[in-house]
């Protein structure tokens, strides 16, 4: 009995040996368990901040690329009625320039035109153009032009351009011309117009 009862402490012994061991490995297991899952935590919730600071990073691009083309889009339509209204107002202008009645103003301006294109072309014997309605005018002003400078040599083409008003002048080789009509006049104005126009709506002085 006694030899029976010693074995069974000694059985006793070794499980409860193995039983520590057991419980010892299980806690170790679990703390090493705790220690990778709060070092996943980590890395999931460092992830997960570069995952939100990428997403607001592109959110604000996005803003960013919308807002801009809002505003070019806006841009374009402003620039593309104020290129129509321009167009709108200078073709108003002509037409009232092409039916006005040619007075003694008008004939001034004709003799200006001429006065100013012939520097233009760098010669004294030039060749200047108009169109059929102005044509008698012209060749009085041309008259009076060639007395009061005899050096220069005056020129009036048979053929009429097409313009509202205004003249073209040009050296007596053709290798220089001035264009100064009233069409040409009215186009070299436009980008002073529609600057001025842009200036007017975005409220600058």
């Amino acid at each position: 009995m006694s030899s029976h009862s010693a074995l069974e402490r000694t059985i006793n012994k070794v499980l409860s040996q193995k039983e520590t061991e057991l419980i010892s490995q299980i806690d170790s297991a679990y703390q090493e368990s705790l220690r990778n899952l709060e070092a996943s935590r980590s890395k999931l919730d460092a992830e997960h901040a570069k995952i939100i600071e990428s997403a607001k990073k592109q959110a604000e691009n996005l803003k960013r690329q919308i807002v801009g083309s809002s505003r070019l889009s806006a841009r374009n339509k402003e620039l593309l009625m104020i290129e129509t209204d321009v167009n709108e107002a200078f073709e108003r202008a002509k037409s009232w320039l092409a039916s006005s009645s040619k007075d003694e103003s008008y004939r001034s301006l004709l003799a200006r035109l001429i006065e100013e294109g012939i520097p233009s072309v760098s010669s004294d014997e030039v060749i200047v153009e108009c169109n059929k309605n102005d044509a008698e005018q012209v060749k009085k002003i041309v008259a009076d032009l060639s007395k009061k400078n005899p050096k220069l040599k005056f020129k009036i083409s048979d053929q009429p351009i097409n313009a509202i008003g205004g003249i073209r002048v040009k050296s007596a080789d053709e290798t220089m011309s001035f264009d100064n009509t009233l069409d040409s006049r009215i186009e070299r104005l436009k980008p002073l117009i529609r600057k001025n126009i842009a200036r007017m709506l975005r409220g600058e002085d």
